[in-house]
């Protein structure tokens, strides 16, 4: 009987402690590590090693940017349950190696160019953290969904007492898309200013966008022009018009005094070009002409025969007293042709 009771208080105690272990096991699992009950002097001491593991991580992300790092600095001490082997241990922790093959799985899934799971929105250069499951997450996103849910879990696959790693894949991602963009920007520009140069100097095809490209090149030569006169548009008009008038008068008067008398030769390749201008008509008078040396048409009146018929230089044939009336009035020293306004020589014919 004695030795049946010393068993059946062994019976009990080992339930009473596989219990507690139990216990222990599922309240630091199950619950955050905020709200842990079994010890609160261990909760105090994870909870402010917790803080100076994140301040030297903010320290050493502000002093190297792009340097990755694992949040979590030692792991969590087995529970009892675990100890007496009633619950399997966690895993150790991960090496590099074993990092390198996460983001690597992270990288082929893309996850860092996709938006958080939990928010909902893009990285750009937020905080960023990879968890050993392979996900990737806003960090303090993650930190609000383990304060809510109360225990540590991923997300996404529910994958329990998992390590965090910082990473920066999402902010290279950004920054290489802004310098894509500023650059796509840039060229965009360099080929519209090219474009309204070649504008400027080459004209189109279709004839209307031709017609007012020389408009606007004509109307901005004449603005020009203005902007440029530095004294009143009507009075350099009008010395313009003094000077070319200047100019012709000069041109004139040294035609006048280069021209020289036709020799005998000249006077008859003159005539024969008024004979195959085949024109027997005074251009001044209107009746027609005679001479010795030129055809005469038939019903022309002896008048008309005897009157004296004159040649010029410029191949053109006249009545004498015409041309002479047509000197007598001309206001100039030496006339010039009425036909032709040049100045030359007559012969009687």
């Amino acid at each position: 009987m004695a030795m049946r009771k010393g068993l059946t208080s062994k019976a009990g105690n080992k339930l009473v402690l596989t219990s507690a272990a139990f216990q222990d096991h599922i309240t630091r699992s199950l619950l955050h590590p905020n709200f842990q009950l079994s010890d609160p002097f261990l909760r105090g001491k994870r909870k402010a090693a917790r803080r100076r593991v994140e301040e030297r991580g903010l320290q050493a992300h502000d002093q190297q940017e792009e340097r990755e790092y694992v949040l979590e600095s030692a792991p969590p001490p087995l529970t009892l349950a675990q100890k007496l082997g009633l619950v399997a241990s966690p895993a150790g922790r991960l090496t590099e190696d074993d990092w390198t093959q996460v983001k690597a799985r992270s990288v082929q899934e893309g996850d860092s160019a996709h938006p958080c799971a939990i928010c909902r929105e893009e990285f750009c250069l937020q905080s960023q953290v990879l968890l050993s499951c392979s996900h990737v997450f806003h960090r303090a996103c993650l930190q609000a969904f383990e304060r809510f849910c109360g225990r540590r879990c991923c997300p996404m696959c529910r994958k329990e007492q998992y390590e965090t790693r910082v990473i920066h894949d999402a902010a290279r991602l950004f920054r290489h898309q802004c310098a894509t963009r500023i650059q796509a920007c840039w060229r965009g520009y360099l080929a519209r200013k090219r474009f309204r140069q070649l504008r400027k100097s080459i004209w189109p095809k279709d004839k209307q966008l031709r017609r007012k490209f020389f408009e606007a090149k004509l109307q901005e030569l004449n603005d020009s022009f203005v902007r440029y006169c530095h004294t009143d548009t009507e009075a350099f008009l009008s010395d313009i018009n003094r000077s070319l008038s200047s100019s012709r008068r000069v041109f004139q008067q040294l035609e006048r005094k280069h021209v020289s008398e036709p020799q005998e030769r000249d006077w008859d390749r003159i005539q024969s070009q008024v004979v195959q201008r085949g024109v027997w008509d005074c251009p001044i008078c209107l009746t027609a002409l005679c001479s010795q040396s030129l055809p005469t048409e038939a019903g022309t009146s002896s008048h008309q025969q005897r009157r004296p018929t004159v040649l010029l230089s410029c191949s053109h044939i006249f009545h004498q007293l015409c041309l002479e009336a047509f000197e007598t009035f001309s206001i100039e020293s030496r006339p010039s042709c009425p036909l032709c306004r040049s100045v030359y020589h007559k012969k009687l014919i």
